[in-house]
Order: C-alpha cells, then sequence, then structure tokens
C-alpha cells in the first residue's frame, strides 16, 4: 500500500515570498555567499542583455536620481514663476496707491492689470459710489441680478464663458472664452459683506480661466483692488 505522507518540501512547497523574507531576516546570508552576487545575473530594462546585479542596481538608482533632479527642477520653475507673480503684483499694486485721481482708479486698475498680467480683456464696475462718482461709466449699467450674483460668490469665480452680464462690461465679449471674476467688497476674501463691485478677467483661451485652478492669488487681487477703491464710496 503506497505511503499516504509526502515529505513536508512537497507537500508545503517553498514560494518566492518564503525565499524574500528569509533573505530579508537572514542579513549576512550574502556575506557568507558572496559570490553568488557576482554570479546573479539579471535583464537590463534598457536592452535585452544580460547585467550584473550591481550593474542593475546602479542603473536603478541612475534612475531615481533623474526622477529627483527632474522633481527639484520643477521646484525651481514654481519658485521662480511665483517670484515673478509677486513682482507683477507689487509692481500693479505701487501703481495703485500712486494714483491721486480717483476717478480715474478703475480703468487704471484694468489696465494695469491686463499689462502686468497679460489678461487679453479686463473689465469692472463698481455700484454704491459717493454721488461724485455716479455718472462714470464704471458706475453704470449694472443691473440688480448682477449685484446679487457678485455677492453670492464668496470667491473668484473661474470657468468658461456663460453668458454672464459681466461679459458685456469687456470690450469684446464675443472674444471672451474662460473668465475669472472677482468680487469687490470690503474686509478679507470669504466675507459675506455685499459686494460694491466686481473685476471680470477674460481670454480667449478656453484653458486660461478653468474651473479647476486656484484661486488664491486671484483673492489676493480681489483683496487690493477692494481696498483701492475705497476712496469712491
Amino acid at each position: 500500500m503506497p505511503n499516504s505522507k509526502l515529505p513536508s518540501a512537497i507537500a508545503n512547497p517553498i514560494t518566492e515570498d518564503d525565499i524574500a523574507n528569509y533573505l530579508a531576516n537572514t542579513p549576512d546570508f550574502f556575506e557568507r555567499h558572496a559570490d553568488m552576487l557576482a554570479a546573479v545575473q539579471l535583464t537590463s530594462p534598457h536592452s535585452q542583455r544580460a547585467v550584473s546585479l550591481q550593474e542593475r542596481q546602479a542603473n536603478m538608482l541612475r534612475e531615481k536620481i533623474k526622477l529627483l533632479e527632474l522633481r527639484i527642477m520643477d521646484m525651481i520653475r514654481n519658485v521662480n514663476d511665483n517670484t515673478a507673480l509677486s513682482d507683477k503684483l507689487l509692481r500693479w499694486a505701487r501703481t495703485l496707491f500712486l494714483n491721486t485721481e480717483a476717478a480715474a482708479l478703475p480703468d487704471l486698475m484694468a489696465a494695469e492689470l491686463a499689462d502686468q498680467f497679460a489678461v487679453p480683456q479686463v473689465g469692472i464696475k463698481v455700484w454704491g459710489v459717493d454721488p461724485a462718482y455716479a455718472g462714470a461709466a464704471f458706475a453704470q449699467g449694472v443691473s440688480e441680478d448682477a449685484r446679487l450674483f457678485a455677492s453670492s460668490l464668496t470667491e473668484p469665480y473661474c470657468g468658461v464663458n456663460t453668458g454672464l452680464e459681466a461679459i458685456n462690461w469687456l470690450p469684446d465679449p464675443k472674444a471672451a472664452a474662460s473668465l475669472a471674476i472677482l468680487p469687490l467688497r470690503a474686509g478679507q476674501v470669504g466675507s459675506t459683506a455685499p459686494a460694491f463691485g466686481l473685476l471680470v478677467l477674460a481670454s480667449p483661451d478656453a484653458q486660461r480661466f478653468n474651473s479647476t485652478m486656484g484661486t488664491d492669488f486671484l483673492a489676493r487681487i480681489a483683496e487690493l483692488a477692494s481696498a483701492a477703491l475705497s476712496p469712491l464710496r
């Protein structure tokens, strides 16, 4: 009658995980069998030729170094881009602070935004102004619906042109494919105070102001613009 008992090695064959666990828990294995390291041959990821374990490890290390270099370069580019944006924001703010004619401020603000940040079109409207400025173009042509919409925004809106009233404040509304709409109000961004104006930035590029972009920088522009326009109210 055949023996029904199988050797344990056959009944429980050694798996790759068993080997990996053994090597991981036996760090001195390759010290006792150093010649095995030199004999191990692996396939190169860059060709079909066989390479030694040391060469394969060196290749992997070089790949990791390249990835780290790319990440560092991306970080440097981001820092440079942020520095350039900050410089433009400071120049824009400086121009506003040097202005001494309150009635000219909205148009100056829009023109400098277009120039400093290469925005193809900029529009601005301000309401609830002092009677001395009520006849200015920037204080006219805003419906109650537009004012309510502005007050409903607690942060800048970015997205495609959906035909909002504010696009009619632009020099060429038909050329506006994407928009950034910045509510102007007293206090910081996120305030629930009623808005007293809107800044509209527009581009023919549908991705220039898209719904997934961050709005922190636009929020800073809105805060500075709101503060600068306080003499009109």
